[in-house]
C-alpha cells in the first residue's frame, strides 16, 4: 500500500497542475485563449512581454540569405582560418597576444587594413601600452600582422580577412561598398620586398616546430622537478 501511494503522488501533483485555472484573457489578446491552436501574431516582442513564458509564432519567415543583405549593400564578414585559430591557441602561452589578436580580427577593415593606435589597445584590453607593445611586437614577429604606418595594421590574409565592407556615407558623402579581392592583397604583400620574408610567405609550420620544442622542455622541466622531490624525500628518510 505504502508503495501504491508514493507512486501515485507524482501523478496527483500533475493532475492538480493541470486543472489550475488559466488566467482570464481578453477576447481581443493577440494570442487569443490558452486553449486555442496558436495563430502566427505581430508585434511578437509587445507579445512576449505581456505574456512572459507563453510559446509564440512568428507570422512571417526570414527571407534565406537575409543576414548578408542586399546584394548592393551586402554586410562585411571576416573569413579566419581554423588552423591558425588552433596554433596559436597552442602557442601563445600567455593571453595578451590572444586577446591582441582577436581584437585587431573584429577591428580590420575590407583588405585586411586594422586602423587602430596601440594607445587605443592598450584602452580597450586595459592595459598598459607597454604591455600592448610588447604583445603586439611577438604578434608582428611571427608575419600575423605588419605596420603600414602609425595607427595603421595589415593582417596577413592567410590568417585573417576581411572580404569586404560596407561604409555608410554623410549627406555629403555617398555610401560606399568596398570589396577586396584577397589573391589582390596577397600579390602585393609578396611583391614588397622591404617586408620581412616571414611577412611576404607566412608559415605555421614555424609555429608549430616551436610549440614541439616548448613541450619537450616541459617534459624535461616537469622530470627534473620529479627528480629533486626524489632526492629530497630521500634525504628526509635519511635524517
Amino acid at each position: 500500500m505504502e508503495n501504491r501511494l508514493v507512486s501515485t503522488e507524482p501523478q496527483r501533483r500533475r493532475t492538480s497542475a493541470r486543472a489550475a485555472p488559466q488566467p482570464k484573457l481578453p477576447l481581443n489578446d493577440p494570442a487569443d485563449a490558452w486553449d486555442s491552436p496558436l495563430r502566427p501574431v505581430k508585434d511578437l516582442d509587445d507579445v512576449a512581454r505581456q505574456y512572459p513564458g507563453r510559446k509564440l509564432t512568428l507570422d512571417s519567415e526570414r527571407r534565406p540569405l537575409e543576414f548578408y543583405g542586399p546584394p548592393d549593400q551586402p554586410n562585411a564578414f571576416s573569413m579566419d582560418s581554423l588552423e591558425f585559430f588552433l596554433v596559436i591557441t597552442q602557442f601563445f602561452r600567455e593571453a595578451l597576444p590572444l586577446r591582441l589578436i582577436l581584437l585587431m580580427i573584429a577591428c580590420q577593415r575590407a583588405g585586411g587594413r586594422i586602423h587602430l593606435t596601440q594607445e587605443e589597445m592598450a584602452h580597450v584590453l586595459d592595459v598598459a601600452r607597454t604591455k600592448v607593445n610588447e604583445a603586439l611586437g611577438e604578434i608582428m614577429s611571427h608575419g600575423i600582422v605588419f605596420r603600414v604606418k602609425r595607427g595603421v595594421y595589415q593582417f596577413n590574409p592567410p590568417y585573417s580577412y576581411r572580404v569586404a565592407e560596407f561604409i555608410p556615407g554623410t549627406e555629403t558623402i555617398e555610401p560606399e561598398y568596398v570589396r577586396v579581392d584577397q589573391h589582390v592583397t596577397i600579390t602585393k604583400i609578396r611583391s614588397d620586398e622591404s617586408l620581412p620574408d616571414l611577412v611576404r610567405f607566412p608559415s605555421l609550420e614555424r609555429m608549430r616546430q616551436e610549440i614541439e620544442r616548448l613541450r619537450e622542455e616541459r617534459v624535461k622541466m616537469r622530470a627534473e622537478r620529479r627528480r629533486e622531490r626524489a632526492e629530497q624525500k630521500e634525504k628526509g628518510a635519511e635524517q
